[in-house]
């Protein structure tokens, strides 16, 4: 992920997922019934005719292994009870009959066959993150509740992600350390403003030069077509209807997807929601003011522990922050490995941790480190939240986050525009500002090699089931009233968590999951207004 210019304050969620159970593997091949094929709705399009051997396609079960991209995918994988699966949708649903590709798939079976009600398919978010990943954690943790029992937990990694083919490749992992260690985008002169923006032009080229199918797969990469493999899945699936866990981004996936195919939906849980209606400017800026809230949650609980980097007067946490990673754009801190620390991976370790209470401790010691001229524990975080692998290699998530969100949105071309998102996210989040005076350097969408194929808009969900919106009143990366604003589009239920941390369903807050399993059995919504707490 970029620095906190204009492209990098666009940070969206990254589920984080781990899991070292006992391996298992299967290798039944399973013909899975076709659910029905409808036509799709509303402003995704009208899926065109000739997708009849897509939606009737067999699930070919067998082990996860070879699914994984990485160390960490494979040991994420390597859990009882999982098995994997290759979709096959066109990579273009306007010529069904050209190109295919592959999408991999997780499932866990429901525990009792019995009373089994279908598929669960979830979404972890990003854009970019591992549906399987998600799933394969998911679904040991439900094992023993009514979810684990009565759904198989499905996760899929969307067109371009992870472990489907082909991926999105832009950058090497020696590129990738590069751009982290370089902090020349806090240039905001003319001269520096041009390089930048020559290599935001580099980035989008080597994505098209880089993956295969080229500038094709970049167009068809968006929510747009993700919804229409999900429909495709579904079908494959056996189930005449879906039932969805999305998080962050895996939220929009949802409602668009209810906008295309409204008589195809069970049920929707959204938890830690995108506003429809937002523009990416006016998302980032909201991101922002959601980070600036839980750092102050984090300065006032670091006041309090006796070896407060930042200092025992909560109040003062943004000058102290600044005056530890500011110093980083010319002096980068040493790291054991070899590498240095720079601003940028300074700050991402900061946004990593805000994610969840629990990455507070690191954060507070990795701060403490840097006094001493040390970066280990913050590089560690960083490496965490753009998952770099102890090999030096990287996972799809970051190439992928790029190109959907430059075909999820307009592109922005209006300068004025971007420095007042610029000093309006400075005033939500100060404590990511470099000290230096902005530039206004356009972001790689702008030069996107591809049209975007989405657009802001509130989703036309008649006829859908009523969703359930979980949000979280102080969540760091997706603002408490996106929440509010989708389950008012939505004609859905709004269910309150008081807390501090990034989507919270399934993470064992009682009051959270007994409502959120209760409308997954059986449609029964929280009542109006219900709140929960940590």
């Amino acid at each position: 992920m970029e620095r906190y210019s204009y492209r990098a304050a666009c940070l969206l969620a990254v589920s984080l997922l781990a899991a070292g159970l006992t391996a298992c593997t299967t290798t039944e091949d399973t013909a899975s019934p076709a659910g029905p094929v409808t036509e799709s709705k509303g402003p995704v399009g009208q899926v065109p005719g000739g997708l009849d051997t897509f939606y009737g396609q067999s699930l070919t079960w067998g082990d996860c292994g070879p699914f994984g991209t990485s160390d960490e995918m494979r040991q994420s994988f390597d859990v009882q009870g999982a098995e994997c699966a290759r979709l096959r949708v066109p990579l273009d649903y306007a010529r069904p009959d050209a190109e295919t590709i592959n999408l991999g798939v997780l499932r866990h079976k429901a525990r009792d066959p019995d009373e089994r009600i279908g598929s669960l398919v979830t979404n972890p978010g990003g854009p970019g993150a591992s549906g399987m990943v998600s799933a394969a954690s998911t679904g040991i943790q439900v094992r023993n509740n009514p979810i684990g029992q009565r759904f198989d937990v499905v996760g899929f990694d969307p067109r371009g992600v992870g472990a489907s083919q082909p991926a999105v490749t832009c950058l090497t992992p020696a590129e990738r350390d590069a751009d982290r260690a370089d902090d020349s985008e806090v240039d905001g002169t003319p001269e520096g403003v041009a390089r930048q923006e020559a290599s935001e032009r580099e980035f989008g080229e080597k994505c098209a030069e880089r993956t295969e199918y080229g500038a094709k797969m970049l167009a068809n990469l968006g929510t747009r077509d993700v919804v229409k493999d999900m429909d495709v899945l579904r079908s494959a699936l056996g189930d005449e209807k879906l039932s969805y866990l999305g998080y962050s981004y895996g939220t929009r996936i949802g409602y668009a997807y209810a906008e295309a195919f409204p008589g195809n939906v069970r049920s929707l849980v959204l938890d830690g929601a995108l506003d429809p209606e937002q523009d990416s400017v006016e998302s980032l800026v909201g991101q922002g003011e959601g980070f600036g809230v839980a750092f102050g949650e984090f300065a006032s609980w670091c006041a309090e522990q006796q070896d407060c980097a930042l200092g025992g007067d909560a109040a003062g946490a943004t000058q102290a922050f600044q005056r530890l990673a500011q110093p980083l754009i010319d002096n980068p801190a040493r790291v054991g490995d070899g590498r240095s620390l720079s601003f940028e991976d300074a700050t991402i370790a900061a946004v990593q941790a805000l994610y969840s209470q629990q990455l507070w401790e690191p954060l507070n010691t990795g701060l403490n480190e840097l006094k001493t001229g040390k970066g280990d524990t913050l590089m560690l975080l960083a490496d965490t939240y753009n998952e770099r692998g102890a090999d030096g290699g990287y996972a799809t998530t970051q190439d992928a986050f790029a190109a959907i969100r430059c075909v999820d949105d307009p592109r922005v071309t209006d300068k004025a525009k971007i420095r007042e998102a610029q000093r309006r996210y400075a005033e939500v989040a100060p404590f990511l500002d470099d000290g230096r005076p902005d530039g206004d350097a356009l972001d790689s969408c702008a030069f996107w090699p591809v049209p975007n194929t989405s657009e802001p808009h509130l989703p036309s969900v008649q006829g859908v089931p009523p969703a359930l919106v979980v949000s979280t009143t102080n969540d760091p990366a997706t603002p408490y009233q996106a929440g509010v604003n989708l389950a008012k589009a939505m004609k859905g239920s709004l269910l309150t968590y008081e807390g501090t941390q990034h989507t919270i369903f399934l993470q064992g807050n009682p009051c959270v999951d007994d409502a959120g399993i209760a409308y997954l059995l059986d449609g029964t919504l929280p009542a109006e207004g219900t709140r929960c707490s940590g």
